[in-house]
């Protein structure tokens, strides 16, 4: 039943209305008046969800990455040229990763809360877009089928081209099956820190008062650093340790939960776990080896070898049994494992957020 009063206070006279009209007004109404229905944290994670599988990052558009590492290339820069001892740098690098973080997470909740304040729906749009810019599942998709649409087609050259702007490795002599196999390494590597670990942290955002964009948006800003600075060699050793350091701390658990995920979506769990147990640890990465092996245990491949990187060569662990080899259906398999990934992942949060509110 529609109170009067309450079409009066939206400046609506109900007197002689059609029914229809009372009905569709009193929806709008409803709705309008649900700040907190708005702003649930389930209903975030699903719209930024169905917004990454869509849209993805829109070409041209700011996205919060990019003005992330133009903040960290001009202090990195900056620090760079004025000093050179070690001591003094990693501590430059701590207040680097310390000041990001911290920084992308408080600027998140401002924005949400800003943007709700101006009005319930308008919070719900920057939430959402903001948490979605969060996630690379689109995005990673796009890359893959960047490099396999040409290699289909036999063009090595634009395929090896495509390649080079996704690894670190050197593309120009590789053959198909190394192209392939950098390929879904890439994919199956940057499913963790790309994928799986923001949702992570999104969904424990969503239980929390400030909701999925602050611990979406710090991880990011974490994972930024490890891309941009978080490497051993000069000259970033010292001023991006710290970086490195607390990327792979903050993305271990999300790491070994998808890990565990992807064994009880194959049909062999105790064989991924066992796998993993045998190869991941041979990687030097506390993480991205994990992450590989997992996938390579799921889709019956194997995965390292011998790679270039500014022409020194580097032979990676094995990772995984060669049951079948790599080919653009596995890639793609590789893509479908990620993307029901993140659906269980949601599935449960929204269970959880329904039991939660009664």
């Amino acid at each position: 039943m529609v109170l009067k009063h309450e079409l009066i206070q939206f400046g609506v006279n109900p007197e002689g209305m059609p029914q229809w009209i009372i009905k569709a007004q009193h929806f709008v109404v409803f709705w309008l008046n649900q700040e907190a229905l708005l702003n649930q944290g389930g209903v975030v994670l699903a719209i930024a969800a169905l917004l990454d599988y869509l849209i993805g990052d829109p070409w041209g558009w700011l996205h919060p990455v990019q003005v992330m590492g133009w903040l960290i290339q001009r202090y990195t820069q900056f620090c760079l040229k004025r000093f050179e001892e070690p001591t003094i740098l990693r501590i430059a690098g701590m207040i680097l990763a310390i000041a990001l973080i911290l920084g992308s997470g408080l600027t998140g909740w401002l924005l949400v809360r800003v943007s709700t304040l101006v009005h319930p729906l308008v919070g719900l749009v920057a939430n959402t877009i903001l948490l979605a810019s969060c996630f690379a599942g689109r995005s990673l998709r796009a890359a893959a089928e960047n490099v396999l649409q040409p290699l289909s087609q036999d063009d090595l050259a634009t395929a090896r081209s495509q390649l080079r702007l996704y690894v670190g490795r050197d593309t120009e002599d590789l053959s198909d099956s190394e192209i392939l196999r950098a390929v879904l390494e890439t994919v199956t590597e940057n499913a963790i820190d790309g994928v799986m670990a923001p949702w992570f942290y999104a969904i424990a955002g969503a239980f929390l008062p400030g909701g999925s964009v602050p611990l979406a948006l710090a991880y990011k800003a974490a994972s930024t650093l490890d891309s941009m600075v978080g490497y051993r060699e000069a000259p970033y050793t010292h001023i991006g340790w710290f970086s490195a350091q607390l990327e792979d701390r903050l993305t271990w658990l999300p790491c070994r939960l998808t890990v565990l995920t992807l064994a009880l979506l194959s049909s062999q769990p105790r064989y991924v776990w066992q796998l993993c147990q045998r190869d991941a640890p041979q990687d030097p990465s506390p993480n991205a080896g994990w992450s590989e092996c997992a996938y390579a245990a799921v889709l019956g491949v194997q995965m390292g070898g011998l790679n270039q990187y500014k022409g020194v060569e580097k032979l990676k662990p094995l990772l995984g049994n060669p049951i079948r080899p790599i080919t653009a259906d596995v890639i793609r398999q590789a893509t479908q494992l990620t993307r029901r990934n993140v659906l269980l992942w949601l599935a449960i949060a929204l269970a959880c957020a329904m039991w939660q509110s009664g």
